[in-house]
Formats: structure tokens, C-alpha cells, sequence
């Protein structure tokens, strides 16, 4: 239950001050996000690919008021391309982006988004690599899966992210699984009203398996975005059912949790694809890894508790 309320506490300009100010929150944040600049994630990629894993990265940032915002991160993006490019990791290393980073929510946002997000998908392109959309609230949907598909047209390549939790993403996922796209599917990380989304745990869960069902049995390149260790079984399995190779789906897991487990599924010879983010706008980011996991948020309380 308490999901809910740090999501509400994500949008409080008076708990981001709060949180901010801590002493220990540094500390604490840098579990999930190594840096605020891409000169501090250059090793960060380094050392992963060293150890066999494989990246995806986002620069944080979500309250985006003016296209100037928008057209900035659009350029972080790109600067992060070009520092990528001497690593020659090409998919290795791809990127994840947030449309709302990118002008979506903005007068004539649709259109403000895909004209910002299209050069950092070009630029990708260049140096072997990808892009994949990340999903956020339900509101945005139809103008994420329009903006994915105008992409795919020049870059088939490019990614998108599937929620478990909401009722409409079944339908999306037999769309997407017969188009040869690559999709991540997630459990969901925002609070979606009941008309829309499971509000239950198991329910979701189930979704999520009939869902990832879908997606092995599909023509595309399933990515299975979870730390749930009854997921990742089952998704094995689904995949052996399917009859898919080692290198024709993938984990994903954030940067900070079950990090043994990411080696382990490595050593394997999973595609192990670990989710890095940085940048200075860390608070929504890191208030909803959170809101994710009770586990998280008793790490987060500890060490308030016993350093602050």
C-alpha cells in the first residue's frame, strides 16, 4: 500500500526539497544512479561491459515546461552518443528515452517529441546501436506507440516498453508481437486509476506471464524487465517453449538491484542488459525504484535513519 503514496510524494515540490536536502540521500541515490554527468558513466559502461553485461542507458529528467528544456535534452542524448561511439559496444550499449523528456506534454507535443527524439535515434543508428521509448503514464500511450511507429519506418530497430499493469496492454502486445519489434515488458511503476490499470499484485503478475506468452510465441525480440525471481524462471521457460536462443530475447534489470543476479544470468549466457541512469534530475526517478519495491524503500529508511 504504500506504492501510492510515494508516487504522490514524487510530484511534492516540498518533499523533493525534503529528500534533496537529507544528507544521506546522496548516499543512498547513488545505489541506483552512478552519476549526474556522462563523464561519470563512461567507466560505469566500461566496467558493466567488462563483466559481460549490456547497457541501456537514460539521462533522468521529466519536468519539461518549454521546447528550450526539451531541445537540452535532446542534446544530452546526443552528447551521450558521441562519448559511446570510441567504446564501439554497438547494441551493447543502447539508450532508453522518455518522451515527456522531449516536449510530449507540450503544446503541440506529439509532433515537438518525435522531431527531438528522431536525431538522437539517427545518431544511434550511426555508432551500431538503438533506441527504446520508455512508457509512462496511460495518458501518453497512443502518442508513444504513433511516434514508435513513425521511427520504425527508417529505424526497425527502435524499442518500445509494454506495461503489465494496464488492461489495454495485452492488445498492444499481440500488435507488437507480430511486427518483429523489439519490446520490453515491465510490471508498471506509475499509479493508474483502477478504469485502467490492476490495482492487485497477483493480478498483474498474471498479466505480465500471458503477456510475456504472447511476445515469446511473437515474431519480435521480447526483453523481459523484471527482478521478480518467479518471473525470470517463467520466462525461461517461456522462452525454451518457444523455442527461442539465448540471444533471441533478453533480461533487464535496474543499475543497483540484484546485481549478483545480473552476473549470474550473464555467466549463462543470457543477454543480461542492465537499465543505468543519470543526470541531475534524479528525484521522479528515484522516488518510483521506491515505490517499486518495499525492500527499497526499507534500504532507503535504514540508511536515513542510521547516517542522516
Amino acid at each position: 500500500m504504500l506504492g501510492p503514496v510515494i508516487l504522490a510524494a514524487s510530484r511534492s515540490d516540498r518533499m523533493r526539497r525534503l529528500i534533496s536536502a537529507a544528507p544521506v540521500t546522496k548516499q543512498v541515490v547513488d545505489r541506483f544512479i552512478p552519476g549526474e554527468d556522462v563523464d561519470d558513466i563512461v567507466p560505469v559502461v566500461r566496467d558493466l561491459a567488462e563483466h559481460g553485461l549490456e547497457l541501456t542507458m537514460d539521462v533522468v529528467g521529466e519536468d519539461i515546461t518549454s521546447p528550450a528544456q526539451a531541445a537540452a535534452a535532446r542534446d544530452a542524448y546526443l552528447e551521450l552518443v558521441d562519448r559511446l561511439k570510441p567504446l564501439e559496444l554497438g547494441t551493447r550499449a543502447e539508450m532508453s528515452v522518455k518522451l515527456s523528456m522531449f516536449g510530449q506534454a507540450l503544446e503541440g507535443g506529439h509532433e515537438l517529441a518525435l522531431s527531438n527524439v528522431r536525431p538522437v535515434v539517427e545518431a544511434a543508428a550511426e555508432i551500431g546501436t538503438t533506441v527504446t521509448l520508455d512508457a509512462e503514464d496511460h495518458t501518453t500511450l497512443d502518442s508513444m506507440f504513433a511516434i514508435h511507429e513513425e521511427l520504425r519506418k527508417d529505424f526497425p530497430q527502435t524499442g518500445c516498453v509494454i506495461q503489465a499493469y494496464l488492461f489495454r496492454t495485452e492488445t498492444d502486445a499481440r500488435r507488437l508481437a507480430a511486427s518483429g519489434s523489439r519490446v520490453r515488458l515491465v510490471k508498471g511503476a506509475y499509479k493508474e486509476p483502477a478504469s485502467v490499470a490492476y490495482q492487485d499484485k497477483h493480478e498483474i503478475d498474471r498479466a505480465y506471464v500471458r503477456i510475456l506468452r504472447t511476445l515469446m510465441e511473437g515474431e519480435g525480440y521480447p526483453m523481459i524487465g523484471s527482478h521478480d525471481p518467479r518471473l525470470i524462471a517463467i520466462g525461461q521457460e517461456l522462452a525454451h517453449q518457444a523455442g527461442r536462443k539465448l540471444d533471441e530475447y533478453e533480461f533487464q534489470m535496474l543499475y543497483g538491484i540484484r546485481t549478483d543476479e545480473h552476473l549470474r544470468l550473464a555467466a549463462e549466457g543470457h543477454r543480461m542488459r542492465v537499465y543505468t541512469a543519470y543526470g541531475t534530475d534524479w528525484y521522479g526517478y528515484f522516488m518510483r525504484r521506491l515505490a517499486e519495491k518495499p525492500a527499497n524503500l526499507r534500504f532507503f529508511a535504514r540508511s536515513m535513519l542510521t547516517k542522516g
